[in-house]
């Protein structure tokens, strides 16, 4: 499989008219086409605040595609990935009840049937079979609106896309649910190298039965579309022949599947109007619009969504990836157009994208902000200005101005109306910061953080200054200083007057030196926001912090976590001290990539005390006994550096040992608590011991 030259930019073109869709659609889900029109009218504007809700959301079409999606760099990007793997990427990333699904309960809900199937030791593709959940169940919505990014890992290969969707698609679905996300990946996949509308409908349905429903539904909006000229005509079709009264159940995928197909051939070709006529449709607006904007941004590319009203500026690139994974709930179009570039490249076998030497804002995709917002100023994308690159960020400063992006919650992503977001800091005290800038004039500032202090105000720390003289390019370094706790929320640059300048790139690299816990000389009244909490990932049944410890962990059944941290902590050792108590295992986990894939060092029942590794299932790495006593303090201390472990227990090194066999390369750290009770004060996490 060849690469099209411009693959990099339609994915990102792709994840752009994805999430625009998103958001676009979200407000009104499950509205009629009357209610829309009598309400809102043609849906050709973000609409958000009509209905006074926030633009940027949780939403599971988002989390969902960008999640699952992983399950192939975690299984080595291979083309023979299975359901079953799949199926564990589900388990990891999710927690349940918290994360990425609708959870409406057994039978209700498809995705929530699927994960508590899985969760009981049901394997993907039978956990999302007709045979185990009935017809109804098995033919809705998900395996469709979470398949974007199998489509855009096949560039040219839409063969390779429909089979990635058939797995996909399997661990929650089947049946029609399956074919239609096994067409929409094609024509995604095909949309690459083919621009023709009716090649590329000729692509979806190639690849699934002629006798399904999916495919007869395809040949009569052909015929309706030559037939009817107005695409009112053949929305009324729709709700006649395929509409709820005929498919039942919650969101069934034949309804809505036929919108994306009626919006795809009435919109003239045109990315503003195809997402107008499939969201004034109504149904599950966000789902078909996303799907939609995807195909269409991939086909028609970043002059296609830019040819319209301005849907770019108000969402600046910037989305929520609500998973296990805390380090990458804060992200945006940029990254994660990223992350499933280099999957397509590795499929093809081709090294790394890596913008200016990997940096996490680079701006070298026309528009591109990167969550970048200014306060006094303007930001714009523009050609130049770059030695590392093509592009970049214009600050515009009309006198004294900030400019700056998330690293971690800000005051829009506290409260979410559909998850209750969990994430935590990209930016950590210890790590180092690097940036370029350079001016056509004179241009003074400095670099500065904004931090979550006891009280959850936010405060600056001011960082290092610049003084540019015209023609100047200057990179700056700057080591990120104790916040004493309180996770990092901005990162920017400030400007003393009027300015024009230009930001190349920024990035950090490293591991952090960071102690975790309860601010000290916090006012807040339990229970406060919190957010010193807040940027741990939680996967606990009972996390208790009223107490004198900060850390009480409470797991009736299984094993929970809390995490922090991101998947770039490589080599770094963790130290923490716990408390046990009736506890079948506890402990600490470093290089936490989900709540099954870590390696932690925990005391166990029976008097034991082990090093594991957590990848699809437990690996016992070492194991020794120690005689642990509840309600005892023990300081546990566990090191990796490259496949390196090195573990302590009071001091005493117990295990050194080499994990040569699909070693976790990276993660966040983690208190682990499985069936019992275990409290800490504190976890401190600090460059390695070479």
């Amino acid at each position: 499989m060849s690469l099209p030259p411009d693959y990099a930019e339609r994915v990102y073109a792709g994840v752009l008219g994805k999430i625009i869709g998103v958001y676009l659609g979200r407000p009104f889900e499950g509205w009629t086409y009357d209610r829309i029109m009598a309400g809102l009218g043609e849906i050709n504007y973000y609409v958000h605040d009509r209905l006074n809700v926030p633009l940027i959301v949780t939403d599971d079409d988002i989390s969902g595609t960008f999640t699952f999606l992983r399950a192939l760099p975690d299984y080595g990007n291979r083309r023979d990935l299975t359901p079953a793997q799949i199926g564990q990427t589900w388990l990891n990333y999710i927690i349940e009840k918290r994360t990425i699904l609708w959870w409406g309960g057994l039978g209700n809900s498809t995705e929530h049937t699927a994960y508590l199937r899985l969760k009981h030791g049901i394997p993907a593709p039978r956990s999302g079979s007709i045979e185990l959940n009935g017809r109804i169940v098995a033919e809705q919505i998900g395996a469709q609106i979470f398949i974007d990014g199998w489509g855009m890992v096949a560039p040219g290969d839409p063969e390779l896309a429909a089979e990635f969707a058939r797995k996909a698609g399997s661990v929650s679905h089947d049946g029609e649910a399956v074919f239609g996300a096994q067409a929409l990946a094609a024509m995604e996949a095909q949309a690459f190298v083919e621009s023709d509308r009716d090649r590329l409908l000729d692509t979806g349905v190639s690849v699934i039965p002629k006798e399904s429903i999916i495919y007869r539904l395809i040949a009569d909006l052909r015929d309706w579309h030559v037939s009817l000229p107005d695409w009112r005509q053949a929305r009324e079709k729709v709700a006649q022949k395929y509409g709820y009264d005929t498919y039942i159940g919650n969101c069934h995928m034949v309804p809505n599947h036929a919108l994306i197909i009626l919006g795809f051939l009435y919109g003239d070709d045109d990315f503003q109007k195809s997402l107008m006529i499939v969201n004034t449709c109504g149904w599950d607006t966000d789902c078909n619009s996303g799907n939609l904007g995807c195909l269409m941004g991939i086909k028609n590319g970043l002059a296609g969504i830019d040819a319209g009203p301005d849907w770019r500026a108000p969402v600046a690139d910037r989305m929520y990836v609500a998973a296990a994974d805390g380090g990458r709930v804060v992200t945006d179009a940029v990254i994660e157009a990223g992350h499933i570039i280099n999957i397509g490249r590795a499929l093809a076998g081709e090294a790394p994208f890596a913008p200016k030497e990997g940096m996490r804002f680079h701006f070298e995709f026309p528009g591109s902000v990167q969550g970048f917002q200014a306060d006094g100023g303007k930001v714009e994308n523009v050609a130049g200005h770059s030695r590392k690159g093509t592009r970049s960020l214009k600050l515009t400063a009309d006198g004294q101005a900030r400019f700056s992006t998330a690293t971690f919650l800000l005051a829009d992503g506290l409260n979410m109306p559909h998850y209750g977001l969990m994430a935590s800091p990209t930016l950590y005290p210890g790590q180092e910061l690097r940036l370029a800038l350079s001016s056509d004039q004179p241009a003074r500032g400095r670099l500065f953080i904004k931090y979550y202090n006891e009280n959850d105000e936010t405060a600056q720390i001011p960082g290092p200054p610049f003084d540019l003289k015209a023609g100047d390019y200057q990179e700056i370094g700057w080591q990120i200083p104790d916040t004493h706790g309180g996770p990092i929320a901005q990162v920017g640059i400030e400007t003393e007057g009027a300015a024009e300048l230009y930001l190349d790139y920024l990035g950090w690299r490293g591991e952090p030196s960071v102690v975790f816990t309860r601010p000290a000389n916090s006012r807040l009244p339990w229970p406060g926001p919190m957010l010193w909490r807040r940027a741990w990932v939680d996967g606990m049944e009972t996390w208790e912090h009223r107490w004198r410890e900060p850390f009480r962990l409470v797991q009736n059944e299984g094993r929970g976590l809390i995490m922090q941290g991101t998947r770039e902590w490589r080599d770094y050792q963790a130290v923490t001290r716990v408390k046990p108590t009736l506890l079948t295992a506890g402990g600490l986990g470093v290089r936490v990539q989900g709540m099954r894939r870590f390696y932690a060092l925990l005391l166990c029942a029976g008097g034991k005390v082990r090093l594991i590794k957590a990848l699809d299932g437990d690996h016992v790495l070492a194991e020794a006994p120690f005689a642990w006593e509840s309600w005892k303090a023990y300081e546990l201390r566990l090191q990796a550096v490259g496949n390196r472990l090195t573990a302590w227990v009071d001091g005493q090194r117990l295990f050194d040992v080499q994990d040569d066999d699909a070693p976790l390369e990276g993660g966040a750290v983690a208190l682990i608590c499985e069936e019992g009770h275990l409290m800490a004060d504190e976890v401190a996490v600090r460059h390695a011991e070479l």
